[in-house]
């Protein structure tokens, strides 16, 4: 997920941090503490009452359209699929009360719990999760995520997904999934907001027409604001803030003991800090790079694992490389050179300033091969970035752009970088600049807001930007299926070039055999092959591997995340 993650990013607005160690979750009962807290207040007189901050505005708070970090962080605490992870980051029934799998691993049967309900006090039954599930995934809808339908056999990207794959009994009661080939990953998917189920009436009442297929359901507060989670959406004052009740038709109701959440929506993480040092905020999501080292002294300073990889993108179908002289293998050289300019241990130690491992592939560190290993077994180049630097040079000179003799480049070159406005994610865009400046190549830094940002990404319309993913299972196909064609996370425009001068179809047959390989080891093997040929393209530059540093206050427990990136505020308690 986007570190809008990120990016995150997280991902997200920044996450300032995080490298993958593992799947368990943490949670505020144990946070780090290397010294004494900056003064703060200290007590909570409210204790029904959260206040936190994550980024500024979500784009979506529709579960299906959702790409980002925060805004499935909302999500989580909005909405609950058939699965939901616990405070030990394991898997647990929610809205399914129990399920079984068939011998062959391609059937599951889920029998849902009694007495759900939505939050309008509507019954809620395996019908709903059939609705959303085709509604997700309709080629109307369009949703970023809806390759993830391809684990589905009737699914198309024109057609959407077929009757017979996901199946409700008449009662409402058991809901029936059959699958094209074993996922091991399936389970997580039912508790990833693409799978939440959303209300039909409610979606359906807002449509203006056959022009609206998603419908304004989920653009404000309100009647037509419908949800299964513990908290629904009360008000929302755009650009400002959004106020979350306890949802009393939760079929978990009884375990949420915070009835408000107060959410402040900005960009600014300075603005966030200075609340939370105020007293006016509980939890925040990033820290001021100013205030980092300070921050780390505190008691209430908390660092979680997390699985994703901070990292740039060029643009495949840019007309930077025409204008440079460049003819497909030429560009991938560039772009191999830029990989090696950039000082990934000095980002690292000046703006994320938390421990973070520099990133020497695509698939994070920690990341589990889907066999019993780890997935990570090589590096794509190495850490040492004097040596990285020269190796640069000479891919520089070898394509005519620089003369080693003279050491300069032997012709003008300017770039653009793109990223959104937060602190953070500015100054990794000013710490590239510099390092390319090393060479004579100009880079110039282009800062959009957070929403605006990711469709100026998503169409393609740069050169080179900045992009950050949270993972949302630990399995590498989360990150692998996301630069298929059809993708709509598919940001370096693989397959989408008119001209074809890049035929990408062999990477999408890649992608649809690991799907289909039953074959754990065989599986893990093109797993492999699919990273190689993805950054055999050097348009995936990885820069550092996620860790995912919060604040909250001492009085506050029970907040938990996963390595997923997700924050779960329901089972909060403030003491």
């Amino acid at each position: 997920m986007k570190k809008k993650l990120v990016s995150l990013v997280l991902v997200a607005t920044m996450a300032l941090s995080m490298v993958a160690c593992g799947n368990k979750a943490a949670t505020t009962e144990n946070p780090a503490s290397t010294g004494e807290a900056p003064e703060v207040a200290t007590t909570k007189e409210d204790k029904t009452t959260l206040n936190i901050w994550m980024s500024s505005e979500p784009a979506h708070i529709d579960p299906a359209l959702n790409s980002s970090v925060d805004g499935g962080c909302l999500a989580v605490n909005s909405f609950e699929g058939l699965m939901r992870y616990n405070e030990k980051g394991e898997l647990e029934p929610a809205c399914a009360e129990s399920y079984e799998v068939s011998e062959d691993g391609l059937t599951y049967t889920f029998t849902m719990r009694d007495g759900l309900k939505w939050s309008n006090g509507d019954e809620l039954t395996a019908k709903d999760f059939v609705y959303s599930w085709k509604r997700a995934a309709s080629p109307e809808v369009a949703a970023d995520y809806s390759y993830l339908a391809e684990i589905f056999p009737s699914f198309t990207y024109e057609e959407g997904l077929g009757d017979g794959d996901v199946v409700a009994s008449e009662d409402g009661k058991t809901l029936t999934v059959t699958l094209g080939a074993v996922c091991p990953y399936f389970l997580d998917l039912c508790a990833f907001p693409f799978f939440f189920p959303v209300n039909e009436k409610a979606v359906e009442a807002s449509k203006t027409g056959a022009d609206d297929p998603v419908g304004a359901w989920a653009n404000d507060a309100g009647e037509n604001f419908v949800c299964n989670g513990a908290y629904v959406l009360s008000s929302w004052n755009h650009d400002s803030d959004m106020t979350y009740v306890k949802n009393d038709n939760y079929w978990d109701a009884d375990s949420v003991s915070v009835t408000t959440l107060n959410v402040m929506l900005t960009a600014e993480n300075t603005v966030a800090y200075t609340a939370y040092q105020t007293g006016d905020l509980d939890f925040i999501d990033d820290i001021p790079v100013a205030e980092m080292e300070v921050a780390k002294t505190s008691p209430e300073y908390v660092v979680l694992d997390n699985l994703g990889t901070y990292y740039a993108s060029f643009n495949y179908n840019t007309g930077l490389y025409k204008d440079l002289g460049l003819d497909e293998d030429q560009a991938a050289i560039f772009r191999h050179a830029i990989t090696l300019l950039i000082d990934r241990q000095y980002i690292i130690d000046t703006v994320a300033q938390n421990n973070q491992v520099a990133a020497t592939s695509f698939i994070p560190a920690g990341c589990a091969d889907g066999n019993g290993g780890e997935f990570k077994n090589k590096d794509y180049y190495g850490t040492d970035y004097d040596a990285n630097v020269e190796e640069a040079k000479s891919l520089l000179e070898e394509i005519g752009l620089f003369d080693t003799a003279s050491d300069k480049l032997t012709k003008d070159i300017s770039l653009t970088y793109l990223t959104n406005n937060s602190e953070g994610n500015v100054k990794i865009g000013e710490c590239i600049q510099a390092d390319l400046a090393t060479v004579g190549i100009n880079l110039t830094i282009d800062q959009e807001e957070w929403n605006v940002f990711q469709e100026t990404r998503k169409a393609g319309k740069y050169d080179f930007a900045r992009e950050g993913w949270i993972m949302d299972y630990n399995d590498p196909i989360n990150m692998l299926e996301m630069y298929t064609t059809n993708s709509g996370n598919n940001n370096p425009q693989f397959g989408k070039d008119s001209s074809k001068k890049l035929d990408w179809s062999k990477y999408d047959d890649m992608i649809a055999g690991i799907r289909k390989e039953a074959d754990l080891a065989a599986r893990a093997d093109l797993m492999h092959e699919a990273e190689d040929y993805l950054m055999d393209t050097w348009c995936i530059i990885p820069l550092y591997y996620y860790n995912d540093p919060y604040m909250i206050k001492d009085y506050v427990k029970g907040v938990y995340g996963t390595v997923e990136g997700m924050k779960y505020f329901y089972h909060a308690t403030i003491n």
